[in-house]
């Protein structure tokens, strides 16, 4: 049986374990308020801008500011991998390294694929296959819509000018603090709505249509890239807060049970010396 100082020193060991994911879950559930009021109060615009889009790329004429909603043989994707800066968050990043590993292994195992990071976790498993060709992890630094829209415009301009033929993105979807679902998205050529059930809208424009729509698309991107940052990010918190819970409801577990073994092993020591005294005590009267 292992001795006193020995468990006494596991014990403290856990517990100073235990008091650190017990503050990390707390960290994390003050900032995933903030992140999820975020995200719910742009979701429902996000969501519009994106519905009116798909609704006029139909109708968009090539000369009109549908570059975006080019269709054009794939030779070379761009896959934009949006992870975290930090881990212990669970399998909140590795889901989405697996995802992209996956998207070029099998969706485009033909075609070349090269990645764009979000987040120095995905950059850094990513760079090792060197297929990274942008690293953006800085923007969680400062994340604001303007930040963003950077980079949004530098992924526009690699598909305008033909270095991509189709961008993807992956990402954690926000549902609630327990639940992330990993989604991959379209983020260009723009999909025009194939919804059987939609109608299509007879829109009023003013001024001209050609304007509204060169104003509308750019916007709509940038807006489609933020969303899913935003929803990357609430996730990150909640999977941190998640897997902090866990962390600590384990170490608690486990000093619990180291002390009892504690308890145990000291209630024996004491025993024995007990029976060692009283053996020589009856040596004596012997």
């Amino acid at each position: 049986m292992a001795n006193l100082k020995e468990i006494r020193n596991r014990i403290a060991s856990v517990s100073s374990t235990m008091q650190i994911t017990s503050a990390m879950k707390m960290v994390s559930a003050a900032k995933l308020k903030k992140a999820q009021d975020a995200i719910t109060a742009m979701r429902p615009y996000a969501n519009k801008l994106t519905e009116l889009l798909q609704n006029l790329s139909s109708s968009l004429d090539a000369d009109a500011g549908s570059a975006f909603a080019d269709e054009r043989p794939v030779k070379k994707v761009l896959v934009v991998t949006i992870t975290s800066n930090r881990g212990l968050c669970g399998a909140f990043n590795s889901n989405v390294i697996k995802q992209c590993i996956s998207i070029k292994a099998d969706t485009y195992k033909d075609k070349e694929v090269h990645f764009l990071a979000i987040g120095k976790k995905g950059n850094d498993l990513l760079r090792k296959k060197n297929m990274v060709i942008a690293n953006h992890s800085k923007v969680y630094d400062d994340l604001t819509f303007d930040n963003v829209a950077d980079i949004a415009e530098e992924m526009m301009s690699y598909f305008a000018d033909g270095s991509y033929d189709h961008i993807v993105l992956v990402y954690n979807k926000f549902k609630n603090a327990a639940t992330q679902i990993l989604m991959t998205e379209q983020f260009l050529p723009i999909v025009a709505s194939q919804s059987e059930s939609s109608t299509v809208m007879d829109y009023i424009f003013e001024p001209e249509k050609e304007k509204i729509v060169m104003e509308l698309i750019p916007k709509s991107l940038k807006t489609q890239l933020y969303k899913a940052i935003r929803d990357s990010y609430a996730s990150e918190h909640g999977a941190r807060m998640t897997a902090m819970h866990k962390a600590t409801d384990n170490a608690t577990e486990l000093r619990d049970q180291l002390k009892l073994k504690y308890n145990k092993a000291r209630q024996a020591a004491i025993t024995n010396e007990i029976l060692e005294i009283v053996g020589g005590a009856e040596a004596l009267n012997n």
